[in-house]
Parts: structure tokens; sequence; C-alpha cells
């Protein structure tokens, strides 16, 4: 085994750090707001309620009202909840599918004992002049719930799980809006 000269291990002791604080150079790193997909002319987006392809109830308010509040609380755009002339870009959403299927099953009753509730949903940020800033066909989410096995006390959960959904997929498109690489 070779031991260092005390030289050499002050070298070593002052290259390391300096190797670490260089790491994020070469990785991508950015600072926030710099990768953004939306021009910094655009100070107004609207946001009108989602269309949906799907029979699911509310669905659509959930996913809209959380995408406007996410977009409230995070950037500093005047949000509007129409689709107005006034806006200097307009958020489509389509839910292309919802879907609730059994995910687990209790083995003494043989009822479904949970639920896995999956939406699709396609997005398109539109400039004023009709230029796509940003665009996801497939933005997909699945949250699971329990079922009430008290029918006399019976309380759908599944409206809960889709609010999940709304707030994940709203921070998600946030983020991928303005910070994706």
């Amino acid at each position: 085994m070779r031991i260092l000269s005390p030289t050499a291990a002050r070298r070593l002791f002052c290259l390391v750090p300096l190797a670490f604080a260089l790491l994020p150079v070469g990785c991508g790193y950015h600072t926030i707001g710099s990768a953004t997909h939306i021009p910094a002319s655009v100070r107004t987006i609207a946001v009108p309620v989602f269309a949906t392809h799907s029979q699911a109830y509310h669905s659509e308010m959930a996913l809209t009202q959380a995408v406007v509040r996410e977009l409230d609380t995070r950037t500093r755009y005047r949000v509007l909840t129409s689709n107005t002339a006034d806006a200097d870009a307009v958020i489509s959403g389509t839910i292309l599918t919802q879907t609730t299927v059994p995910l687990t099953y209790d083995s003494t009753s043989g009822e479904t004992s949970s639920y896995l509730v999956t939406i699709t949903v396609k997005v398109v940020l539109t400039a004023r002049d009709g230029r796509v800033l940003y665009q996801n066909d497939a933005l997909s989410y699945r949250e699971q719930y329990q079922s009430t096995q008290d029918l006399s006390g019976f309380i759908r959960e599944d409206p809960a799980a889709v609010n999940r959904i709304a707030r994940s997929f709203a921070h998600a498109l946030v983020d991928d809006m303005l910070e994706s690489f």
C-alpha cells in the first residue's frame, strides 16, 4: 500500500470538492425558468374547461381546477378560466380515457377491496398566433383507492382518487411546461 505525501494529500483534499462542484456543469444543470417552453412575451394563460371523451362525472372539472390552481400558485402568469382573445396562450386539455379496474380482492368475501383509476390526458399549449408551445399527447396518471366494505355507510371513494390524480397531473404538467429539458 502506498502512502501519499502531505503535499499530495492536501492537493487531493482540495481537488475532490472541486470535482464534485463541477459535476452539475456537465449533466444538464440549469437555473430555474431557463428551459421554459413559454416565451417571455406570454403573460396571460387561459385554461378553459378540459374536454372529455370519457363517461366519468366531473373529472374534467377536477383536472382543470388543479391546473389553474397550480399555475396560480407557482407562476406569475395571470390565469383566465375561459378561452378569450385577451390570453397570450391557451392550455387545451382533453381526457382521452378514464378507467377504473379492480386491483385487489378480499379472499374471504370474494369482493373487490381496492380499485385502480387511470386517466390519460392530451394537453396542448398554444400561443395567440397559433404556434404550439408545448404538447403532450398522452399524460397518464394512476391512483389506487380502497372500496367501502360497509354498504350501509357507503361512500364513493373514486372522486377523492380523481382529485389526487388531478393534483399530481397539474404539478407534473406545470413542471414539464416550465422546466423540461
